[in-house]
C-alpha cells in the first residue's frame, strides 16, 4: 500500500497566519487566562487582516505590535475584533462547548511519535532543511510497505544541487527524488502567495491517511473544541495504545453539541473494535485542567504539527 504526507515549513503563508493567531491567543491570554478568543487571519503581499471575536478583561494586547514583530514592520495590519456572540456565550458560560463539531484522535506503533510513518518522515526531512535553509518551503514522501519511493523537496533561496546531499542524508535509499521540480526559487512567502489560518489541518493532524474532525485549531480558546477536543482524542489514542499491548493502532472520536458540556459521542477504535471511552471529564473544563491547557504557549504549538512533540496530549499513561 502506498501512502503520501507532505509538510511545510514556518515560513509557508499558511503557517505564518496560524502563528499570527495563535500569537493573538498568547497575548490576549496573558492578560486574561479566561478570555474568549476566535481569530482568523490572512495574509500576503504587505497585508494582513485580522478577524473575529474576543471576549476578555483587563488591558488590550497591542495587536498591531504583535502582527508587526512576526511579518514586519512594512505590513499593514487591519483588524476587526468583535466580542463574542452573546448567544453563544449563555451556553460557554455554564462550561458547555464553544460549537458542536467532530474531533478525531490517533496513535500507532509505527514510529517513536506514534504517527504515521510518512508523516514523521515529511516533517523530519522539512525541519532538517529548514535549519539549514529559514525559508518557505515543503517536502512530501511516499511510502510503500516502508519502503520509501518517492521524496520531494521545494525550499525558496536553494540550489538543488546543494539540497540534494540534505535530503539524501535525511532520507536515504529513496526510490526517486524530485529536488525543487519546477525549478529553482527565490520568491516566497508572503511576497508569493497568501496565506489563510487553519488552511494546513492535515499538516496539523497526522496526513492524508488518518481522518480529522475538519475543525482548525490556531486562534482558538479551549472552549472551542475543535482544539481542545482534538487534543483530549489525542491524548486517549495515546493512552490506549500504551495500556494495550499488542495493540498497533487507535482511532478515537468525539462529537459535541454547542452549549452542552459533555459529549454526544465518546469512542475508540483499538485495532478495528470499537468501544466506549470512559474515565476522562471531557467537558472543555475537564480537558483544560487534564492538558494544563491554561499553561500552553499556543505559538509554539502551530509550525511543526500539533502531535507527536511531547506535549502534554502527547503524553501516555496507562488506564
Amino acid at each position: 500500500m502506498k501512502k503520501t504526507a507532505e509538510f511545510v515549513s514556518p515560513k509557508h503563508p499558511d503557517k505564518i497566519c496560524d502563528v499570527i493567531a495563535d500569537s493573538i491567543l498568547d497575548a490576549y491570554y496573558a492578560v486574561d487566562p479566561n478570555a474568549r478568543v476566535a481569530i482568523e487571519v490572512m495574509g500576503g503581499h504587505n497585508l494582513i487582516t485580522i478577524n473575529g471575536e474576543v471576549t476578555a478583561k483587563g488591558v488590550a494586547p497591542d495587536i498591531q505590535a504583535v502582527v508587526k514583530g512576526i511579518v514586519g514592520a512594512e505590513f499593514v495590519v487591519l483588524t476587526n475584533i468583535a466580542r463574542q456572540s452573546p448567544q453563544i456565550a449563555q451556553g460557554v458560560d455554564t462550561g458547555g462547548a464553544g460549537d458542536q463539531g467532530i474531533m478525531k484522535g490517533y496513535a500507532c506503533v509505527e514510529t517513536a511519535e506514534k504517527l504515521p510513518l510518512e508523516y514523521v518522515l515529511a516533517r523530519r526531512l522539512c525541519q532538517a532543511i529548514f535549519g539549514i535553509y529559514p525559508f518557505d518551503g515543503k517536502t512530501q514522501v511516499t511510502v510503500e510497505n516502508g519502503v520509501v519511493t518517492c521524496v520531494v523537496a521545494s525550499f525558496q533561496n536553494t540550489k538543488s544541487a546543494e539540497l540534494l546531499p540534505i535530503v539524501r542524508a535525511v532520507i536515504p535509499g529513496a526510490g526517486e527524488y524530485l529536488i525543487n521540480p519546477a525549478g529553482e526559487w527565490t520568491q516566497g512567502g508572503f511576497d508569493a502567495d497568501t496565506g489563510l489560518s487553519g488552511r494546513k489541518l492535515i499538516v496539523d493532524n497526522y496526513g492524508p491517511e488518518v481522518a480529522i474532525g475538519g475543525g482548525s485549531f490556531s486562534g482558538k480558546d479551549y472552549t472551542k473544541v475543535d482544539r481542545s477536543g482534538a487534543y483530549m482524542a489525542r491524548k486517549i489514542a495515546v493512552d490506549l495504545l500504551a495500556a494495550r499491548p499488542g495493540a498497533r493502532e487507535v482511532v478515537t472520536k468525539l462529537a459535541y453539541a454547542i452549549g452542552k458540556a459533555d459529549p454526544v459521542m465518546a469512542v475508540a477504535v483499538v485495532d478495528g473494535v470499537e468501544e466506549e471511552i470512559s474515565g476522562y471529564n471531557l467537558s472543555p473544563a475537564g480537558i483544560r485542567a487534564a492538558l494544563g491547557l491554561e499553561r500552553v504557549r499556543y505559538a509554539e504549538t502551530c509550525t511543526w504539527g500539533h502531535f507527536g512533540r511531547g506535549f502534554s496530549w502527547d503524553a501516555g499513561g496507562v488506564l
